[in-house]
């Protein structure tokens, strides 16, 4: 197994059992029928015990890989670092809904991603993926978030690591606080695309992610929004595609702070910044997506 130098997530590693693979519960298909159950899943009462589970993935289906990195225009690596977050993501869904949840799935916002590949993913070889919910302390302005660790291992070694945060709710403003100057992002052009009206669709089709706000207009305004948005790890996959293809290197990690959402029909820009591996995505002049990437 070839294994990447530099950050790794060891401190999971250590403190991770090794659970037979073959008496875990398979890792649960994506599809629509996982956001029905979310829809009607009740709150439970708040613990302050973290909350883990634990599936097995015999294989991963290459057909499937394959379509994904025709849909961005990876390079032709294995499996991109992107993709991963397709299976963190089933694992993260498969805890929350198999467990009980102090708040309503439906309606959290996924404000960040960390995303790190230690060894090369093989499409043939099973994975155990362990994740960890736990709630850190209100913010001062009384924001609340949970924070989805999920490690994913081979024969004992872990292979990669996804932390997503969400937040479940928002922190008050605070009263006559002075508003911080714009300052506009300076670095180089990368990539710039538009949003299609059907790319929430398409999204949902190739990743299994079935989220009313981001399909139709009249879908998001059931769930509240003004207008359907695009998946924020939909907007990562174009970022890290269009880098590989200009660096000709392989990104092995990244670390992304969603900001504002991205409306379907909108355009973005992506721009390479000053500080080596740091970038930001722009949606009508404003930063959507800001984070850094490392490559193998």
């Amino acid at each position: 197994m070839l294994c990447f130098r530099g950050r790794a997530a060891t401190r999971y590693a250590a403190s991770m059992n090794s659970p037979s693979p073959s008496s875990l519960p398979a890792l649960p298909r994506a599809s629509a029928w996982p956001l029905l159950r979310a829809l009607f899943k009740q709150p439970a009462r708040p613990s302050a015990q973290p909350v883990q589970a634990s599936y097995r993935l015999d294989r991963l289906d290459a057909d499937h890989v394959r379509r994904y990195c025709d849909a961005f225009g990876f390079p032709p690596w294995p499996v991109p670092l992107t993709y991963l977050y397709l299976l963190a993501q089933r694992a993260q869904l498969a805890t929350m809904l198999d467990r009980a949840m102090p708040f309503r799935i439906v309606g959290l916002i996924h404000v960040s991603n960390d995303l790190a590949m230690q060894c090369q993913v093989r499409t043939d070889a099973p994975l155990v993926l362990v994740t960890t919910l736990s709630m850190p302390e209100p913010g001062a302005n009384g924001a609340v978030e949970c924070v989805l660790e999920t490690v994913a291992s081979a024969d004992g070694k872990t292979v990669f690591t996804c932390t997503s945060r969400y937040l479940i709710k928002r922190g008050q403003r605070a009263k006559h606080a002075p508003a911080s100057p714009s300052v506009a992002p300076v670095g180089d052009v990368v990539g710039e695309w538009v949003v299609t009206a059907d790319a929430g669709r398409r999204y949902a089709a190739l990743s299994g992610d079935w989220n009313p706000i981001h399909l139709w207009p009249w879908s998001a305004r059931l769930m509240g929004m003004h207008a359907p948005i695009i998946h924020g790890m939909e907007t990562m996959a174009r970022v890290c595609a269009a880098f590989e293809q200009s660096t000709d290197r392989r990104v092995k990690g990244l670390t992304c702070r969603f900001k504002r959402a991205v409306t379907l029909g909108a355009s973005a820009t992506l721009l390479a910044c000053e500080v080596p591996g740091s970038f930001v995505v722009l949606s009508s002049d404003r930063v959507a997506v800001e984070g850094t990437l490392a490559y193998a």
